[in-house]
């Protein structure tokens, strides 16, 4: 999910917290456990400055180490060392718990994404993204602001947040629901895929559809049940010339394909005299443009000149970063 939306998620869950006697009754208590969700609910993305660094750290990293299974221990045990620190008069179990929870959540509730995470770390490196919930859900961020209202005006936040979390586990449902009828629809319309990608949008009804059949990728939209498709792209396999080797090998191309599950390529003759090798991912069509992308520009002796992997939405902007010799 979007930084915004785990803040709510976090402060709700400190207002539920006041169900804990030990909470409700401490104002301290209560002050610490709600810095302890807030800071948990946030703590798992701080591998976001990773994009200080360049692109390609921040696609092959984010989410990974951050929300691995020792991470989710290992956070509540660093935040609740130093709250408890803070605030001196706190039950450190009941502090440690609710900490837990909020780190918890946040790592599970990004499993939903398409983005998904590598939460079985370090058992496996496989990510997981169920694609049923949108990075940022306009319904379920909304849902945590009604409620936080109605807890500023008055109303039991215990109520409150526990019927606010079985709406949500509601529309959770309703929405794999939606998306297992929207893959009915690819397979009645393709016939002959033997792989779906069906990723959500902001919109409940519309969803996103990138498809690999045994000679073709389709990529279109869904609303409903009415399937879409846009583009058709028969399968050619990579050339496995050392060219191609050696582009595949850039960092930025790397980090590309240990991410994207679905994409197209292109191999391009310059005008500058350079070799152009880029890989497209198909799961994000736009407006008519593929703005995931990464590309390298290699010369006749197979040096990389420069390359680039990040979201592009315009060929201008993707070219002035190549020509400013950009490696991100």
């Amino acid at each position: 999910m979007d930084s915004g939306t785990h803040l709510v998620m976090g402060i709700a869950l400190g207002g539920l917290a006041l169900a804990d006697p030990a909470v409700a009754n401490n104002t301290t208590g209560f002050a610490a456990i709600m810095a302890g969700t807030i800071i948990g609910s946030q703590a798992p993305d701080i591998d976001t400055v990773l994009k200080l660094r360049n692109n390609a750290v921040y696609i092959r990293h984010h989410r990974g180490i951050t929300h691995s299974i020792p991470a989710v221990i290992l956070w509540p045990i660093a935040i609740t060392a130093v709250l408890s620190f803070i605030f001196q008069d706190v039950n450190v179990l009941h502090l440690w718990l609710w900490t837990f929870l909020a780190v918890f959540l946040h790592v599970f509730v990004d499993i939903f994404n398409a983005y998904g995470t590598q939460a079985l770390r370090p058992f496996s490196r496989k990510w997981i993204a169920l694609g049923v919930i949108n990075t940022f859900d306009p319904i379920i961020f909304g849902i945590h602001c009604i409620g936080l209202l109605l807890w500023a005006f008055g109303f039991d936040p215990v109520k409150t947040f526990t019927i606010m979390y079985i709406i949500i586990v509601v529309y959770y449902i309703l929405r794999f629901l939606v998306q297992a009828a929207v893959k009915r629809a690819v397979h009645n319309t393709i016939q002959d895929e033997d792989f779906v990608i069906v990723a959500p949008t902001m919109r409940f009804f519309n969803w996103r559809v990138a498809a690999k059949s045994k000679t073709h990728y389709y990529v279109g939209r869904a609303y409903g049940r009415t399937i879409n498709i846009y583009d058709k792209f028969e399968i050619h396999p990579i050339p496995e010339t050392p060219l191609v080797k050696k582009a595949l090998e850039d960092r930025n191309l790397s980090a590309f394909l240990s991410f994207s599950p679905l994409y197209r390529w292109e191999i391009n003759e310059l005008e500058n005299g350079l070799t152009e090798v880029r890989l497209i991912d198909l799961r994000y069509r736009s407006n008519d443009h593929y703005p995931f992308v990464a590309l390298a520009h290699l010369d006749d002796d197979l040096n990389i000149i420069n390359s680039y992997t990040g979201w592009i939405f315009s060929e201008d902007k993707l070219q002035k970063k190549l020509q400013i010799g950009s490696s991100d």
